[in-house]
């Protein structure tokens, strides 16, 4: 048995993670504890307040407990927010603290979009634009360029909870562009997982969620791979599977 414990900010999409358990139909288990969230607003002060150490703590024991051998702070807004060098701060403060492997979602998305060998991405994201514009920011510290970004308006993980699948792929749809191998869909308070497929044969590329990419960040750090094409081509790849293409130009829309 593999058990990956999830820190997960609040209430909004946790549901996502029993749904992908099921689909991985193996002996992998997702326990996720819901941290709390304080102010529930995307803005950049609620978000760096959202992923303090404290508040991302609170869940470890129970974790430990639940016998996770790796542990994932579930939030794309909490870790990407603290910039690049801040969330790798924060889970090196997690492992630490846990005595286990630690990730984010944020970084998390770095090591996705690395596995597929992609280096052009477009960003669906449910945030308000300057939100999207530190997921951007934080992609380009990692060398991932952004080619293209739109963003939803969302102002809180309530609302992006809220979402229907057919919002979500309007956004992804307004995102992408031509030069993008890779879609990128942050926010883990958004319900993705039943459809990740679906989105992928809309767009014809690769689409990378946030819940997605959590549980797959959670799986590489327990050196765990497993087949699960219901997952997306994330779970269905063995070796990259795009090359690298020289950098352009973001462009941004709204």
């Amino acid at each position: 048995m593999t058990t990956v414990g999830l820190l997960y900010p609040g209430h909004a999409a946790e549901d996502d993670f029993p749904r992908t358990e099921i689909l991985l139909d193996t002996d992998i288990r997702l326990p996720l504890f819901s941290t709390g969230t304080g102010e529930d607003a995307y803005r950049a002060d609620a978000l760096r307040e959202q992923g303090a150490s404290a508040r991302i703590a609170e869940g470890v024991e129970e974790l430990r407990l639940a016998g996770a051998e790796a542990l994932l702070w579930a939030s794309s807004g909490g870790s990407f927010g603290q910039g690049w060098e801040g969330a790798h701060e924060q889970v090196a403060t997690l492992a630490r603290s846990a005595g286990l492997p630690a990730s984010s979602t944020s970084i998390g998305f770095v090591h996705a979009v690395r596995e597929l060998g992609a280096g052009r991405v477009a960003v669906a994201a449910p945030y308000p634009q300057d939100v999207t514009g530190l997921f951007v920011e934080f992609l380009a510290s990692a060398d991932v360029e952004v080619v293209a970004a739109a963003s939803g308006g969302a102002v809180s993980s309530a609302e992006a909870g809220s979402w229907e699948p057919e919002r979500v792929k309007r956004l992804a749809r307004e995102a992408d562009h031509p030069d993008a191998e890779v879609v990128l869909i942050p926010d883990t308070s958004l319900h993705t997982t039943a459809y990740v497929p679906e989105l992928e044969e809309l767009l014809g590329k690769p689409v990378l969620t946030a819940n997605q990419v959590t549980v797959w960040e959670g799986l590489r750090l327990s050196d765990r791979r497993t087949w699960a094409p219901m997952l997306g081509t994330l779970f269905a790849t063995r070796e990259p599977v795009l090359r690298r293409l020289e950098p352009k130009g973001i462009e941004v829309r709204e």
